[in-house]
C-alpha cells in the first residue's frame, strides 16, 4: 500500500484504508465476543466478572490506544512535510515512551484493581474471579502498548494491512486457546476466568512481534540515526496523545459509572450491559475503520497544507456514516434479540440487554460524528478539546444524570436513554467546535 496519501482519489484511499481497518476490528470484537461466550459456559458470574472487569482492562486500551493516536498524527504529518528524519525521531521517542506507559500501568494498575472492584459491589468468589482476569491482564499491559504503537506507525503510512491480519489470525487461535485454557486437557488443569486473560495476553505478544516484523520492512525504520534525545519531540508527543488518552481513559471511568448505577438493578444487568456493549461494538466497527482512515488522511494533507483534501476527507467519511447507521439500526432491530441468545439463556439478562440495544440504536450516528471529528481534530493538531468534551460526557453529566435517576429510583431504561441524551449531545457539540477549528486554519492560509 502507498505511504503518500497525499495524492490520489480521497474515496479510494478511505476504502482501502477503512475497510481492512474495519475487517480487523470485528475480528478484534468477535475476540471479545469469544471470550464472553466461553465465561458464559463457566456461569453467570463469570460473565459479570468479565463486565466488572471491563472498565478496568479498557483503561489499559485506553492509555495505550490514546497514545498511539498521538503517533500516527505526528509522523503522519512529518510524512506529509516530507521529513522522515523527524519521522525516525518521532520512532525512536516513542520506544522509550510506550515502556514507560507499561511499567505505571502495570504497577498502578495493579494496585488500585482492588479496591475498583470492591466499591462496584465485588466480594467472595464474585471477587477473586474479578482479579484472576485483571491481574492477567495488567501484568502483560507491555505487549498492549506495543501492539498498539507498532500499529500507529503502520497506520500514519496508511497501512492497515498487516493489523488485520494480526487479529483475524487472533481471532481463531483465541478461540482455540480459551476452549484449552477453559475447559483444561492436554495436561493442563481447566482454569476458568483465568486461562481467558491468559490466552489475551499470549496473542497480543504474538501480535506485537508480528506487527514490529512488518514496520521493519518499511522505509521509515531504514537507515535509522542515532537516538538523541529531544524533550520537544517529548512534548509534541505528549500534547498530540494526553488528549486522546485522556479521552478514551474517561470513556473507561465512563463505563466505570455506569456500571456503578445499574449494579444496585442485580448481576444480572451488569452481565446484560457487558454482553450488549459487545453487540454494539460490532455494529460501530465500520466507524472504527472510517476513525483510522480520516487520522491517516487528515494528518498526511494536514502535514502538506492541502486543506482542500482535508475538507473532502470528512465530508466524505459523514456520508459514509450516515449509511451505516441505517444499517446498523436494522441489523440490532433484526439480530440483537438472537445475538443475545447466543451468550445467555437468562430471560432477564436479554430484556435487559435489548432494552440498552434498543436505546443505542439511535444514537450509533452520534458515535460515528464524534469518531470522525475527533480524528479530524488530532489531524490538524487542535486535540485538547477531547479532554474537556470527555469531562462532560464521561463523567461530569451521567453523574449528574445518573443520581438524579437514583434518587427517584427510575426504572433501568431511563439509564439507557440517559446515555444516548449525553452522546448526542456531545456529537452536536464537537461537530460545531471541529468545524470552527479548520475554518481558523483555512483563514490563516
Amino acid at each position: 500500500m502507498k505511504s503518500d496519501l497525499t495524492q490520489g482519489n480521497i474515496k479510494d484511499h478511505l476504502k482501502k484504508i477503512a475497510i481492512p481497518s474495519s475487517i480487523g476490528y470485528f475480528f478484534h470484537t468477535m475476540f471479545n465476543v469469544t471470550d464472553t461466550y466461553f465465561a458464559g459456559g463457566i456461569s453467570t458470574q463469570a460473565v459479570a466478572s468479565l463486565s466488572l472487569t471491563f472498565s478496568i482492562f479498557f483503561i489499559v486500551i485506553a492509555i495505550a490506544g490514546g497514545m498511539s493516536q498521538g503517533i500516527t498524527a505526528l509522523i503522519g504529518n512529518a510524512i506529509g512535510e516530507k521529513n522522515t528524519p523527524y519521522a525516525k525521531q518521532i520512532i525512536l521517542h516513542s520506544l522509550f515512551v510506550s515502556i514507560s506507559l507499561a511499567v505505571i500501568i502495570t504497577i498502578v494498575g495493579t494496585l488500585a484493581a482492588p479496591y475498583l472492584m470492591q466499591l462496584l459491589g465485588a466480594k467472595g468468589a464474585y471477587l477473586e474471579e474479578a482479579l484472576s482476569y485483571i491481574n492477567i491482564i495488567l501484568l502483560g499491559s507491555i505487549f498492549y502498548v506495543g501492539v498498539f504503537f507498532t500499529n500507529a506507525m503502520l497506520n500514519s503510512m496508511g497501512n492497515t494491512i498487516a493489523f488485520r491480519n494480526f487479529l483475524i489470525s487472533g481471532f481463531f487461535l483465541n478461540t482455540i486457546l480459551d476452549y484449552w485454557f477453559v475447559q483444561g486437557g492436554f495436561g493442563i488443569d481447566p482454569m476458568g476466568v483465568k486461562g481467558i486473560a491468559l490466552a489475551t495476553i499470549i496473542i497480543e505478544c504474538l501480535g506485537m512481534l508480528y506487527l514490529f516484523y512488518n514496520l521493519k520492512k518499511t522505509y521509515l525504520l531504514k537507515d535509522m540515526p542515532k537516538f538523541v534525545f529531544d524533550k520537544h519531540i517529548i512534548y509534541s508527543f505528549l500534547k498530540q496523545g494526553t488528549p486522546p488518552t485522556i479521552n478514551m481513559s474517561l470513556m473507561a471511568f465512563g463505563m466505570f459509572i455506569i456500571t456503578y448505577f445499574i449494579a444496585p438493578f442485580g448481576q444480572h444487568v451488569v452481565a446484560a450491559y457487558g454482553i450488549a456493549i459487545r453487540i454494539e461494538q460490532i455494529v460501530l466497527l465500520p466507524s472504527i475503520g472510517i476513525n483510522v482512515a480520516v487520522l491517516a488522511l487528515v494528518s498526511q494533507n494536514n502535514g502538506a497544507k492541502l486543506y482542500d483534501r482535508v475538507q473532502e476527507t470528512v465530508h466524505y467519511a459523514k456520508k459514509v456514516g450516515l449509511f451505516l447507521w441505517f444499517i446498523g439500526i436494522l441489523l440490532i432491530l433484526i439480530f440483537g434479540q438472537y445475538a443475545m441468545h447466543i451468550f445467555t439463556q437468562d430471560v432477564l439478562v436479554i430484556k435487559a440487554g435489548m432494552g440498552y440495544l434498543y436505546a443505542a440504536s439511535t444514537a450509533l450516528y452520534a458515535y460515528m460524528l464524534v469518531f470522525i471529528n475527533i480524528a479530524l481534530l488530532q489531524g490538524i493538531k487542535r486535540p485538547s478539546l477531547l479532554i474537556y468534551l470527555s469531562l462532560f460526557r464521561q463523567l461530569i453529566v451521567p453523574i449528574a444524570l445518573f443520581s438524579l435517576f437514583a434518587f427517584f429510583k427510575l426504572s433501568l431504561d431511563f439509564y439507557w436513554w440517559g446515555i444516548v441524551i449525553v452522546i448526542w449531545s456531545s456529537a452536536l457539540f464537537i461537530l460545531w467546535y471541529s468545524k470552527k477549528k479548520l475554518n481558523i486554519i483555512l483563514n490563516e492560509n
